[in-house]
């Protein structure tokens, strides 16, 4: 496909209706933004072409007029010296140049039309080139929020989750039974009111313990005088 072919086919396209009529439109806006980086690079270059080409033309028509200067001139001397078949020689080859820079000056012209189509070409290419990469961030985007969407929902809806959540309740409710058995420990432990009542009590049986040794020592002792009287 020629150059000029191809781009005419890029220009003319409906990118929008190429990428959603495509079954794999991120691949196709991949593939349509390598052509048109292509295809600027290829005008470019023709650009660059054609006004080399200008130039050149340029150059040429300079020399040229200097050659038809330089043979005006000796035709002239020519006459002077009344030499008419020399004149009519350099009015020959002063023609001839004058046709080389008409056909130069054609050239040039050819150079800067084709310059000039080739610049509109590369404005025209490069707003196709910016909007096919607009609509490819816009499918990247699009795919990677499809793809997040589609691992979160997974997990949501994946029974994988309902069953390790329902395991989660089995622990819960073991947690709840130990829980509830610490607490049951706990009510059996002696409170503070209660450690201080049974310290009073086990003074007051300390006291009465001593009473009863004092009295059981006096008890044998009166005993034990009694015997010996």
């Amino acid at each position: 496909m020629g150059l000029f072919s191809r781009f005419g086919d890029i220009i003319n396209s409906n990118i929008n209706a190429m990428l959603d009529g495509a079954e794999n439109p991120e691949k196709i806006a991949r593939l349509i933004i390598q052509e048109m980086e292509d295809t600027l690079v290829e005008v470019r270059t023709a650009a660059a072409r054609a006004m080399a080409d200008k130039k050149e033309m340029e150059r040429e028509i300079t020399h040229y007029n200097r050659v038809r200067d330089d043979w005006s001139e000796k035709a002239e001397l020519a006459i002077d010296k009344g030499r008419e078949d020399l004149a009519r020689g350099a009015l020959v080859a002063k023609q001839k140049a004058e046709s080389e820079i008409e056909r130069r000056k054609e050239a040039m012209n050819a150079a800067e039309d084709a310059f000039e189509k080739r610049q509109e070409d590369l404005g025209k290419l490069q707003a196709k080139l910016d909007e096919a990469k607009a609509k490819h961030r816009a499918l990247m985007m699009r795919r990677e929020a499809a793809e997040q969407r589609i691992r979160v929902r997974s997990q949501v809806y994946d029974g994988k989750v309902d069953d390790a959540l329902a395991r989660y309740a089995t622990v819960e409710r073991k947690v709840d039974e130990l829980e509830a058995y610490a607490d049951t420990i706990q009510g059996r432990e002696p409170t503070l009111e209660a450690e201080f009542a049974a310290l009073e009590r086990n003074e007051s049986v300390e006291k009465e313990l001593e009473a009863l040794k004092a009295k059981r020592t006096k008890a044998s002792k009166t005993k034990a005088t009694k015997a010996e009287d």
